[in-house]
């Protein structure tokens, strides 16, 4: 056995340790969780959709703990007062369509054939879940599975441990084995995959991550679902409202320390508008306040590790090595001493694609921003991009804004907001960020097998 380890970002101390199973344990959870599988599968689907809502109303119960412990694991500020909001819209969404989603397609019901369509768990269902939304990314799988009829098992990031824990309280009264919390390593994890154990894999995290998933899986026939990289942009047209404009994509850019899969990376704004968008983008990041998480004023937390915040340092070095202008003050943030998670937030001018920090997921409080002279120019550095999970267009003409999303290559197209997942909506991705689907209606695909019903009556 080996460890999984948390140090925590907000003093470098070991917050978490935890021994990773035995091989025997492992063949004990996958076991328990086929036969509880079995059993859950048959229950009726509205006392499926109850139980998981009784669960999620027990986590809801714990988040005066979790949000504290949060900010001790990857270092969120407790002042925004954790997931649960999202937790409860996107269960309420999918436990309100599940009916409908899950129903079986009748194409004849005739004296003579009756021919459906239907929907199937796969059976168990592996979610590996990331550390910077641990909750709200681990419950877009965990809770179609489960409403769906599957049994789950969970394994989180190794900088958020207790996130896992927590989940497995909340749903300690399932029936047994159906929902299991594990902790393994990356040598476990492979193995596991290679063997098959799994009817469907849900992986949140890097592209590298997600090829060693791919790999893994190769000649499996297992399902995957994959949301990997991101380098979201935002395009500010003429018309936009700009003070609206400004305070959302900033804090799309700067929020959770800018570790949000669908955060805001680079942002064109139309020449007419771009000094005045720079300065009023400036001055609010400047007022930021780099600290403890644990203190109710900060509102911009450390990195979740050194290692993560190195990387956005090393982009923006280079950027500004490359002819870049830093336009906020390093000064205005005493605690980012460069030897720790604690990060100064940074605005950048004079950007080009030729830099990492415009084309290279950064995932930290760094954002660049360039002019634009038209639509076309912004669709093309849009497009110019190896990932495609969010675009986020600011205008009042929605009919533009419509035509400029069917030239964009990403998942998700928003019109005056950004870094949010609406649950009705097909949470996805293209280019490097992966492949799949979750949430809404198409969500439930993933997690059930179609079984085709051809019975002749006479």
């Amino acid at each position: 056995m080996s460890k999984i380890t948390c140090i925590s970002p907000i003093d470098g101390s070991e917050f978490v340790c935890r021994s990773t199973l035995s091989d025997a344990k492992i063949a004990d959870v996958l076991a328990a969780a086929a036969a509880a599988q079995q059993t859950w599968a048959r229950k009726p689907l509205d006392e499926r959709i109850a139980m998981v809502e009784s669960a999620i109303s027990r986590l809801e119960s714990m988040n005066a703990e979790i949000v504290p412990e949060l900010a001790r694991q990857m270092g969120r500020p407790v002042r925004y007062g954790g997931e649960m909001g999202g937790v409860r819209e996107r269960t309420a969404w999918m436990a309100e369509i599940a009916e409908k989603a899950l129903a079986p397609e009748v194409v004849e019901d005739s004296e003579s054939f009756h021919r459906y369509l239907a929907r199937e768990p796969v059976g168990l269902v592996f979610v590996i879940a990331p550390w910077n939304y641990p909750f709200l990314t681990a419950i877009n799988t965990i809770v179609p599975a489960l409403i769906a009829g599957n049994a789950v098992i969970l394994k989180h990031a190794s900088q958020t441990p207790l996130a896992g824990e927590r989940l497995a309280e909340a749903f300690s009264d399932l029936p047994d084995g159906l929902f299991a919390n594990v902790y393994l390593s990356h040598g476990q994890t492979a193995d596991l995959i290679r063997a098959r154990s799994f009817d469907f894999i849900n992986f949140t995290g890097s592209v590298r991550g997600g090829a060693e998933i791919e790999r893994a899986a190769a000649g499996t026939f297992v399902g995957i679902g994959l949301e990997l990289g991101g380098k979201d942009p935002g395009y500010v047209r003429a018309d936009a409202d700009l003070d609206a404009a400004v305070e959302t994509l900033m804090d799309g850019a700067m929020f959770n320390s800018g570790q949000c899969c669908c955060g805001i990376e680079r942002i064109y704004v139309h020449e007419s508008l771009y000094e005045a968008f720079v300065d009023r983008a400036v001055k609010l990041v400047s007022g930021y306040v780099l600290g403890d998480p644990l203190d109710e004023r900060t509102t911009l937390g450390p990195m979740a590790s050194r290692r993560f915040a190195d990387t956005v340092r090393s982009h923006i070095a280079d950027a500004i090595a490359a002819g870049a202008k830093a336009r906020v003050d390093p000064a205005l943030f005493p605690r980012d001493t460069g030897e720790d998670a604690y990060l100064a937030p940074q605005v950048l001018t004079n950007v080009d694609h030729s830099m990492a920090v415009m084309r290279e997921e950064s995932f930290g409080p760094v954002v660049g921003i360039m002019p634009v002279r038209d639509d076309a120019e912004a669709i093309a550095l849009m497009n110019d991009c190896r990932y495609g999970l969010t675009a986020s267009i600011w205008t009042r003409d929605a009919e533009a804004a419509a035509q400029i999303g069917r030239q964009i290559e990403t998942g998700t197209v928003f019109m005056n907001r950004c870094d949010y997942l609406d649950p009705a909506l097909c949470w996805t991705g293209c280019k490097e960020t992966g492949r799949g689907a979750s949430l809404s209606s198409l969500g439930y695909l993933s997690v059930t097998r179609p079984k085709s019903y051809h019975l002749k009556k006479a």
